[in-house]
């Protein structure tokens, strides 16, 4: 196995783990938690399962309609539905509820920038998007209508269900908000993975001594940000 596949792998997992346990931070946090936390949460409190086991339950239903959408799934799609939820459980079985904003206020930044840093290490391996990212670029693409549009409809639909099912909604939750683009972009750059390099053709031209850059990207130029 070569190094660059190595690190894209490395990436992949280590990633969907922190994930998993940025989420159950939020959990014990107490202060709101992102969009489809809060689905998971609402489902869970009404069938007795745990967060992460309804997460994966979630999850899979979620890739179930990629079907009709014509989406392909990747292997750190497949893994993102089972390693989060699984990691998310760890997480909660080993830290405990806290109370108080002096505890409550740190552990929930921990948390979303745990999400970022996850956020840019698994989309960086380049295993293929989350179930929740397929779907919304799916739908993109089934109806025509912008990725801002698809993305906020359907997170604010998710929002809507499980606070209206009891999931935790709060000042965390707009602050995951506001901060999870800007950390995801600053995370992407951080853990960007650079192409392998491809051995030469037999018969090709070799290289030239030199290189022409192309020039820099414009200035506003958007990094994609996702979320599991």
């Amino acid at each position: 196995m070569s190094t660059h596949l190595t690190r894209r792998l490395l990436q992949l997992y280590v990633g969907l783990a922190l994930y998993g346990v940025s989420s159950g931070l939020l959990v014990r946090a107490g202060l709101g938690l992102e969009p489809w936390g809060v689905l998971h949460q609402g489902l869970a409190g009404h069938t007795g399962l745990s967060i992460g086991v309804v997460s994966i339950i979630v999850g899979a239903a979620v890739l179930l309609l990629w079907i009709p959408l014509r989406q392909r799934p990747g292997l750190g799609t497949v893994s993102n539905v089972f390693a989060i939820g699984v990691f998310m459980d760890g997480t909660l079985a080993v830290v405990p509820d806290v109370h108080g904003l002096l505890a409550q206020v740190p552990l929930t930044a921990a948390g979303i920038v745990c999400n970022g840093a996850a956020t840019g290490l698994y989309i960086s391996a380049r295993f293929g998007p989350g179930p929740r990212d397929g779907l919304m670029t799916g739908l993109h693409r089934a109806t025509g209508r912008s990725i801002r549009l698809v993305r906020t409809s359907l997170e604010v639909a998710v929002v809507a269900t499980g606070f209206l099912l009891g999931g935790s909604l709060g000042v965390g939750t707009v602050l995951y908000a506001l901060a999870i683009g800007p950390l995801a972009q600053f995370f992407l750059r951080v853990f960007a993975i650079p192409e392998a390099p491809r051995a030469p053709q037999p018969g090709a031209s070799p290289a030239p001594a030199f290189e022409v850059t192309s020039p820099a990207p414009a200035r506003g130029t958007a990094v994609a940000e996702a979320t599991p």
